[in-house]
């Protein structure tokens, strides 16, 4: 591509050549996420990937799409990129786990004011991060420099994974019954929802995000940098140990949305208030912002990323696998009659 260059889109504000620099700087983030099933190298007009379909009886694919949202404000004040790309990989398999599938890769797409070859390779960077964590293959992603309508130094960081699921293993809340045990898995912090309150709480425009906060033991920068949490090996790790029948990412719209989409009708989840280990951060944000707890938990997941419905029965296999998996889960309440909603009790 050394041949590539067009001085009159250069003058429109689009540098072709950084764009190329950037794909050189982020190869070797890239190349750390290869596993079995990588085709192509990156460059190509697509992401070839031959699944391993072994053992499979109908193989079923599931696919999901999100993006960092107004966390990313956070990192542009703070000229720190390296971390939300994992946050944009666990919100995208993060979801699809809760099928019961097993990502198999992820592609990328970053929009920004002006390419800079060193911040989209720390983007990547984190991307990389992310898909390592989860297992998956980063074989993709775009690019797009968009001068005249973003401001140079913004970005919008976005990507869609695809995993696969055995038919006859996809969670189905129809399995769910009264008298399940709801598991917490806990959370890293806010993750990457709810950060539009986060901002205005804060003043985050005009706040000090360097400053160090004792409650928090960080600086509150970093805090609201913290990435999501990726569930995706504990979580398959223990739909192999014990009876698993319902998944729930936590994200925007915090326990209330979240929790009943694996809940049939006829029954809720009663959640035990107190059980819940909620970070400091939360409580910092409730006494600033003068939030209500109803508020709070319809908006962030309060220190629960992921809330798991198993068996009675296999339960404590449950919380084993999680734990040896390096998640400390621990019971969060029960399932039992009732309209399908969540009740905090």
């Amino acid at each position: 591509m050394e041949n590539s260059h067009s001085a009159s889109y250069a003058a429109a504000g689009v540098n072709i050549e950084a764009g190329y620099e950037g794909v050189r700087l982020m190869k070797k983030h890239v190349e750390r996420t290869f596993i079995p099933g990588v085709v192509s190298d990156i460059g190509g007009f697509g992401g070839l990937f031959a699944p391993q379909l072994n053992g499979m009886r109908e193989p079923i694919l599931v696919s999901g799409t999100d993006g960092v949202g107004t966390k990313q404000r956070i990192a542009q004040l703070m000229d720190k990129h390296d971390t939300v790309g994992v946050d944009c990989v666990a919100m995208c398999v993060n979801d699809i786990v809760c099928c019961g599938a097993k990502p198999l890769f992820f592609l990328d797409y970053i929009a920004i004011g002006r390419n800079e070859p060193e911040k989209v390779a720390a983007l990547v960077s984190g991307v990389a991060e992310g898909c390592v964590q989860a297992g998956c293959a980063l074989i993709g992603g775009e690019t797009a420099e968009h001068p005249g309508t973003m401001q140079p130094d913004d970005y919008d960081l976005a990507g869609f994974a695809v995993g696969i699921v055995d038919r006859d293993k996809i969670l189905d809340k129809a399995s769910v019954q009264k008298g399940d045990v709801l598991l917490a898995l806990p959370s890293s912090g806010v993750h990457s929802n709810g950060y539009s309150l986060v901002r205005k709480v804060f003043d985050v425009e005009h706040a000090d995000l360097g400053s160090y906060v004792p409650e928090l033991g960080t600086t509150l920068g970093e805090a609201l940098l913290t990435p999501t949490r990726i569930y995706v090996k504990p979580v398959l790790a223990a739909l192999e140990a014990a009876e698993v029948h319902g998944v729930s990412h936590i994200t925007g719209g915090g326990f209330y949305e979240n929790i009943p989409r694996s809940i049939p009708d006829g029954l809720c989840a009663r959640v035990e208030k107190a059980a819940v280990k909620t970070p400091p951060i939360f409580d910092l944000i409730r006494s600033l912002g003068k939030i209500p707890e109803r508020d709070m938990f319809n908006t962030f997941n309060m220190g629960v990323g992921m809330c798991m419905i198993v068996s009675p029965a296999s339960a404590d296999r449950a919380l084993a696998a999680l734990k040896a998996a390096g998640v400390d889960a621990y019971v969060l309440g029960e399932i039992a009659e009732g309209d399908g909603r969540i009740v905090l009790c």
